[in-house]
Formats: structure tokens, C-alpha cells, sequence
């Protein structure tokens, strides 16, 4: 994003947890509704031009999304999405891509007001990586030629009864815009699950499964380093041949033999 559209982001985001301070409970539909309006505007482009037109002043933009939205939504989101809809965006796209965030966030505060964000963020994670290892999988949430219903269906398939209802939410939503990097997509999300924990992520990528107790050493290891608390998220890559990869953000600590090897091989040519 530009710089105008950063700040109009900033802004949309105060404004949502403005609308959600004090108010247990509506988070969920929240989200539910700004998924919804990002729905309409992903198929009115007139409607999400019109809505971003810096041209027009902020407050005509806020009251056509009064007209449009008011009446289906809650006071709560449309407060939310006045307040979006009347920034000065750098692109109509960026719009959307905030709306779907504070979506994203909504729901994300409803599963911390459940105590279930460490659950869902978990879900999250290892349903990223159930499909960044199952290309047939990944193709088939991702085909254009796959309708939305269809997509849903077998989402449904995947996740009912075996994944908390936000979850689910969080991954439809996914499934039903994204065009490509799905997987990385999930991943995108269970970072900002921790975010919203206070945490940081740190993506493992180990030779062999970790114990209960080697995730806690190396969550407190990577704790103390960066000063911060650490959630670990582990996938088996038998590959490596023993040790560890580690990233956190843009830092990668390789511990692995193939990376000891790999830099073996560079000192040698």
C-alpha cells in the first residue's frame, strides 16, 4: 500500500476497535458482515470504485455506504465502515483488502473473547500446511473455474466437526477469494492470530516431530532471544536430515545438516 492508503488502513482499524470496546459479543457478526460487504464489492466494481473515489468527498462516500449497507448490517459495522469507506484510499482495492483485514480481526477478537484465539490460530496453521502439502488440494480451492458454493462444499467437508466454527469462517473466506498461495495465505493468518496474542511466530521446520517439552525449550530459547514471546509452529521435513530451520520474519537460523552441508559445499568452491 502507499502511504495514504496505510493511513487510511490505520484509521479503519481504530475505528474497529472502537466499535468493538465494551460490546461482548458482536464481534463475530462483525466480521460475518464486513466478509459480507467485501462480497459486493468484489462483484460491484462500480459500487467499489464509487466508494473509494477521492474525488468525492469523504462523507458523500460514507453516506452512499449508509444506503447501501445500512439496512444489512449492524450499527457496529456500518460505524466500522463509514469510517473506512470515508479515508482517502491510494486504489479501490486497498479498500476491499482492509475490509477483508478488519474481517479477518473481528473474528479474531470474538475467539479471544471465547479464550479459543490459541486454538484457531493452531488450526490455522496446520490446515496451511495440509495444503501446502497437497498440491491436488491446493488446485482445487484455488481453480477460477471452481465456483464459490463449491469451494465451500468441500471446505465443509474438511473442517466440519473437527475445527472451531471461526476457523472455518476465517477459511471460507480464504478459499472463496483467494486466487493462488492459499497455504501461504493460512499462514498469513495464524501470524496474525499471534499477533493478536502478543506473540510472534517462529516457523520450524524440523527433521523429526517435536516433543511437547522440545516446543516449550525452544519457544523459551527464541523467547529470550528476541524479547518477546514466541509461538512455534512445527512441519516435518524429513528432508533436512536432522536439526532445524528457523524463521521468524526475515531472520533464518538453519541448524540443519543439509544447510551445515550446504555451506560445507560453498567454503569448498
Amino acid at each position: 500500500m502507499y502511504a495514504a492508503s496505510r493511513e487510511a488502513s490505520s484509521r479503519s482499524k481504530e475505528a474497529l476497535r472502537a466499535a468493538l470496546t465494551g460490546s461482548n459479543g458482536v464481534a463475530a457478526t462483525t466480521g460475518s458482515e464486513l466478509f459480507a460487504v467485501v462480497d459486493v464489492l468484489d462483484d460491484q466494481r462500480p459500487l467499489r470504485v464509487a466508494l473509494a473515489d477521492v474525488s468525492v468527498p469523504g462523507s458523500a462516500r460514507a453516506e452512499l455506504s449508509e444506503r447501501v449497507f445500512g439496512s444489512r448490517v449492524s450499527a457496529a459495522t456500518q460505524a466500522v465502515l463509514t469510517t473506512a469507506v470515508a479515508q482517502d484510499w491510494s486504489r479501490p482495492r486497498d479498500l476491499v483488502d482492509t475490509l477483508v483485514l478488519l474481517g479477518q480481526l473481528a473474528y479474531l477478537e470474538s475467539a479471544s473473547e471465547q479464550d479459543r484465539l490459541t486454538a484457531v490460530e493452531d488450526e490455522l496453521f496446520r490446515f496451511g500446511r495440509i495444503i501446502a502439502d497437497n498440491p491436488a488440494l491446493d488446485q482445487a480451492l484455488a481453480d477460477r473455474a471452481t465456483s464459490a458454493t463449491a469451494k465451500r462444499e468441500l471446505l465443509d467437508r474438511l473442517l466440519s466437526g473437527k475445527s472451531e466454527t471461526i476457523t472455518q469462517a476465517l477459511a471460507e473466506q480464504v478459499v472463496t477469494r483467494q486466487r493462488s498461495g492459499i497455504g501461504v495465505a493460512f499462514d498469513e493468518l495464524s501470524d496474525l492470530a499471534a499477533a493478536r496474542r502478543q506473540q510472534i511466530v517462529a516457523h520450524v521446520r524440523s527433521a523429526i516431530a517435536l516433543t511437547d517439552s522440545q516446543r516449550e525449550r525452544l519457544a523459551g530459547a527464541l523467547g529470550r532471544i528476541y524479547n518477546k514471546a514466541v509461538t512455534v509452529h512445527v512441519e516435518v521435513d524429513p528432508e533436512l536430515l536432522s536439526g532445524l530451520v528457523v524463521r521468524i520474519g526475515d531472520d533464518v537460523i538453519d541448524g540443519s545438516a543439509i544447510g551445515r552441508l550446504d555451506r560445507l559445499r560453498r567454503s569448498l568452491t
